[in-house]
């Protein structure tokens, strides 16, 4: 099995002098492959004068996560790539369980490994922890973290599942599959590209899983932080397309009904928590919603599950019940 882990970056020559020598160190198995989002730093030259061996691919403008790795993946020769964020540490024989899965289960296609917090070891990070899943109305979450309340890590989350989506922290996919889905959504730039990719991939009948015997530490927020109104704009704006996308047809209109009520319900929470740019920012996700709705409904497959969601309304549970814990919730 031909193995590429692929680095996006942008701008972000601390991270790989951080974080490239562990990844060399620890992946014998694969080629390493920088693709460059048309950095306006020395993230190249630092590259090509400290570590020749790594593989370097030039996109010519900052295409985002999504286009970035859309264009980059052209040039990638590989069964099996790993896209890994720049601000990802991983640990010894990270690799090898992956592998294994993909060897002994073909119809896995995308795996999560466990992502825990750079910061706090003891903690999983917000962008995967455990491995997502999504409500009714497509609001995501994780095992590990629901919304702001992220568990600690007591392995309570040990076991191998199929989970709905793989974090794009840290993501493996069959080169066969992402191609044959057209890779991620550009128009998606980022954000929730890889929850959309996950989506159309289990509509098509594939199984992505959660490996626990994998684990890599997550800086996180590193090109926008927690709580910047562009990144809450994005996951606003992007949900939206994505449940156009693949939503049944029978219960598209009205559940993508209810989800902009759910939406405009935070949107007042932010402006009662003196947030008014990220008011702001849902505002400008719905409108970019409705100007662009035509587009991404023609986007849409002819094969939608009904079964992808694991309850019904997370906001309910978390907000109403005081649902914090992923175990507890079904």
């Amino acid at each position: 099995m031909k193995l590429a882990v692929v680095i996006l970056n942008w701008n972000g020559k601390n991270l790989l002098e951080q974080f490239l020598p562990t990844i060399i160190q620890y992946s014998p198995e694969a080629t390493i492959y920088v693709a460059d989002n048309a950095s306006t730093d020395d993230s190249v030259v630092y590259i090509k004068a400290n570590f020749p061996s790594v593989k370097i691919i030039i996109n010519k403008a900052n295409y985002g996560f999504a286009g970035g790795y859309n264009e980059a993946l052209q040039q990638v020769d590989a069964d099996v790539y790993a896209l890994v964020n720049s601000d990802i540490e991983v640990t010894e024989n990270w690799l090898q369980p992956i592998i294994t899965t993909f060897e002994n289960e073909l119809n896995t296609v995308i795996i999560q490994p466990k992502i825990v917090d750079f910061k706090n070891k003891e903690y999983f990070e917000y962008a995967g922890a455990a491995g997502g899943f999504i409500d009714k109305y497509g609001y995501p979450f994780c095992r590990g973290r629901i919304f702001d309340t992220i568990e600690k890590d007591n392995s309570q989350y040990d076991d191998s599942i199929e989970i709905f989506w793989a974090s794009g922290a840290c993501f493996f996919i069959k080169a066969t599959v992402y191609h044959d889905l057209k890779g991620f959504d550009a128009d998606f730039f980022a954000h929730q590209e890889e929850i959309d990719l996950c989506w159309r991939a289990i509509n098509l009948g594939h199984v992505i899983k959660y490996v626990p015997n994998s684990v890599v530490y997550h800086v996180g927020g590193a090109t926008l932080q927690q709580g910047n109104p562009k990144k809450t704009e994005l996951n606003f704006r992007n949900s939206l397309f994505m449940l156009t996308k693949n939503l049944p047809k029978s219960v598209l209109f009205r559940r993508l009904f209810i989800r902009m009520i759910l939406d405009g319900v935070a949107g007042i929470q932010f402006l009662t928590k003196g947030k008014p740019k990220h008011f702001l920012a849902i505002l400008k996700a719905h409108l970019a919603f409705y100007q662009n709705f035509n587009k991404h409904f023609k986007k849409r497959s002819d094969f939608q599950k009904e079964s992808y969601y694991k309850v019904k309304s997370i906001v309910f549970t978390y907000f109403v019940k005081s649902g914090t814990i992923f175990e507890k919730l079904v």
